[in-house]
């Protein structure tokens, strides 16, 4: 039995940090008074009536998760194997030029790929709906409690993903002011059960195969 290996699937993220400047002037009697002023220039905010344009848009299904195979044998089980996350998928929206609201970013992307069926322009325009696509925060699928019963011949692996979308945007103010940038989030939680003894037609199934069953088994190969 061969244990689950993870080399692959850093998240980076950037973070910058704005540092005060403290000033201090002195008084006859020798107190102190420090007056703190900020050194980051201030940020042009975009129009709130601009207009999306949406290119390079695509979707891929990321394997996050895959257990130890256990045999089964033909008999039915219940899989005890716990899913060790392999990729953690987050939400990101990069932007240059005139700052937007990542959650108005991804509304227009969630739109634009028929996750977010809504009339309003902007997520702003929007009266009382909400939506875990435009959630900048929004928390990978949690791989706990996905335990089944199987009954396949040889060894049995479980394994979970998610469906990311991305794409490049531009975003256009009357007047001309632009912003562009790139924008991530994911949507539908995916989860299976393969045989390491039978070929798989799935991308993520097949990855999962590679990391979890012995190499050269039928569910690592190309069908």
């Amino acid at each position: 039995m061969r244990g689950v290996t993870r080399g692959w699937a850093v998240a980076l993220t950037a973070v910058t940090v704005a540092a005060g400047l403290a000033g201090c002037t002195g008084s006859g009697d020798g107190d102190g008074k420090a007056a703190t002023r900020s050194s980051a220039p201030a940020v042009a905010k975009a129009c709130a009536n601009g207009s999306f344009t949406w290119t390079g848009v695509k979707k891929t299904d990321r394997l996050t998760g895959v257990s130890a195979p256990e045999p089964s044998r033909g008999r039915t089980i219940r899989t005890t194997n716990p899913i060790e996350r392999v990729y953690t998928p987050k939400p990101s929206v990069r932007t240059e030029g005139p700052a937007l609201p990542p959650a108005e970013v991804l509304f227009s992307l969630g739109k634009k790929i028929g996750e977010i069926d809504s009339d309003a322009a902007t997520l702003a325009d929007v009266n009382g709906d909400t939506w875990a696509f435009t959630d900048v925060h929004q928390k990978a699928p949690n791989l706990d409690s996905r335990f089944s019963e199987v009954s396949d011949p040889g060894e049995t692996v479980q394994y979970a993903g998610v469906r990311e979308w991305e794409g490049d945007f531009r975003h256009t103010c009357p007047g001309g002011r632009t912003t562009t940038g790139h924008a991530r989030n994911w949507t539908v939680d995916l989860q299976g059960i393969l045989s390491c003894d039978e070929y798989v037609d799935s991308g993520i199934a097949r990855q999962a195969a590679r990391l979890s069953c012995e190499p050269g088994s039928p569910a690592t190969r190309n069908t």
